[in-house]
């Protein structure tokens, strides 16, 4: 059985999707070494991918840029086959909520990873929500089966596109071992003086600086409080999104240069010194279709702060303090909570360490293999 799968966001992507397909295919090729696994890149060349994942998977490149592939796909409606890269497939799974042109009688998998573009369409830039608003229903309609990030991704699916529960099957992310508490204060120290945290403490955020990720309400809700808690910084890692402005602005009106770092993009090796180091972790997003971050910082012994909302609370439980993410006091009280209550964070500790135990990438790629065999078996 020959399976196609798009592995363009591994490639062009640090964190994010990118993150969860070059995890998921890892756990993949880990399991299984006998189908034979064709990798479709956008916008490269052989010579310029790393060593497969396995000795069954090979790349199917194309310097087709992925706008390119987008423009000739979605925009032009061009029926450029996907085998007339990857040769041809049983099966092509496109794993960034699109799906493009295939050969007659090539099953076809789409993961949608959340619908954030509808349920909070302010905070996509107006030509993103324009493109995933006529690109992405139209390949939910196409698409012979849909893997959702969440339960309520899949409740999005149905209740916004109308799509049969049987065709959704939820498949839930995992999270490296590798994200493991970091006691080395040499390690520990390293990292600070990498972004530039310096030695007090610190409330960590991880994900793009754009409006989704909702951090001028955690800003305003640092700048909010009590005089001992002035010495805590907050500390943004994440590359530069849509209407990053407004964040660096907000900084600057309330004062808070000295409190607020952003440092860009961090390097995956150090993010368990990251998450170890910090006093807390925050993620008041205004919508997710998973929330790996959450995990990691489970892994790594570190509390969390999350928003009660979308898929936050499916994959948080009881283990981190769930806040309205629209309410900057209800931010600021539950920042408060984590930093002064020692014995809520040491059971949000435990509690989350156990929690994380039962998302792991072998999991996920077990219940791929499922879908891969139901489909195309």
């Amino acid at each position: 059985m020959r399976i196609g799968i798009d592995y363009t966001p591994a490639i062009e992507q640090g964190g994010g999707i990118g993150r969860y397909v070059r995890e998921l295919i890892a756990a993949l090729a880990a399991l299984d070494s006998k189908t034979d696994y064709r990798l479709f890149v956008s916008g490269t060349a052989q010579a310029m991918l790393p060593e497969a994942p396995g000795l069954n998977f090979t790349w199917r490149p194309t310097r087709l840029t992925p706008k390119w592939t987008a423009r000739l796909w979605h925009r032009a409606r061009l029926p450029l086959p996907v085998e007339t890269f990857t040769g041809r497939v049983r099966l092509f799974h496109a794993t960034d909520f699109t799906l493009p042109p295939t050969l007659p009688g090539t099953r076809t998998l789409l993961t949608v990873h959340d619908l954030s573009f509808v349920r909070a369409p302010e905070t996509a830039s107006p030509s993103l929500r324009a493109y995933l608003n006529a690109v992405v229903p139209r390949s939910v309609r196409r698409a012979d089966h849909i893997l959702a990030d969440s339960q309520a991704t899949k409740d999005d699916l149905i209740a916004l596109y109308g799509t049969s529960a049987e065709k959704v099957t939820v498949l839930l992310s995992g999270v490296n071992p590798r994200f493991t508490p970091i006691t080395d204060a040499g390690a520990l120290r390293a990292v600070r003086q990498k972004y530039k945290i310096g030695d007090g403490r610190y409330i960590l955020c991880v994900g793009t600086v754009q409006p989704r990720k909702n951090y001028e309400r955690i800003i305003r809700a640092l700048g909010a409080l009590p005089s001992q808690h002035r010495e805590v910084k907050l500390v943004i890692c994440g590359g530069k999104g849509w209407l990053m402005e407004s964040i660096e602005q907000t900084v600057a009106e309330l004062g808070l240069d000295r409190c607020v770092v952003l440092p860009g993009f961090a390097d995956d090796a150090d993010l368990p010194a990251l998450y170890s180091g910090a006093a807390l972790f925050a993620f008041p997003s205004l919508y997710e279709g998973f929330g790996l971050p959450i995990l990691e910082a489970f892994r790594c012994g570190t509390p969390v702060l999350t928003s009660a909302n979308s898929s936050l609370s499916e994959v948080a439980g009881a283990a981190a303090v769930m806040v309205d993410p629209y309410s900057v006091e209800a931010i600021r009280d539950g920042l408060l909570c984590l930093l002064d209550d020692a014995d809520l964070r040491a059971r949000l500790v435990a509690v989350g360490k156990q929690r994380a135990e039962s998302f792991t990438w072998d999991a996920a790629a077990r219940n791929l293999l499922d879908v891969y065999a139901q489909l195309a078996g």
